[in-house]
């Protein structure tokens, strides 16, 4: 990964769904993107303060997001 590039744009799906469930408020929601956005490095993104990768790791436990990146992928096509 080029460490001058942003962290991943595949994140924003992810936190929007997690906000339209219900499973992070407005400011968490806001803070963990703004969080990742600024992130250069996967290192960087761990040093996430305590309360947002404790709110992330919930609402993520929450959606079984481990289970769907343990899945094989699917090689069909859904337009």
């Amino acid at each position: 990964m080029d460490s001058a590039a942003p962290a991943g744009k595949g994140y924003v799906k992810t936190l929007d769904e997690m906000f339209g469930k219900g499973l992070l408020t407005r400011e968490q929601h806001a803070d963990i993107g703004a969080w990742i956005a600024q992130a250069r490095t996967p290192e960087r993104i761990l040093q996430m303060p305590a309360p947002l990768w404790r709110a992330l790791a919930l609402a993520s436990v929450l959606m079984n997001v481990d289970d769907d990146l343990m899945r094989p992928p699917s090689f069909e096509f859904e337009p």
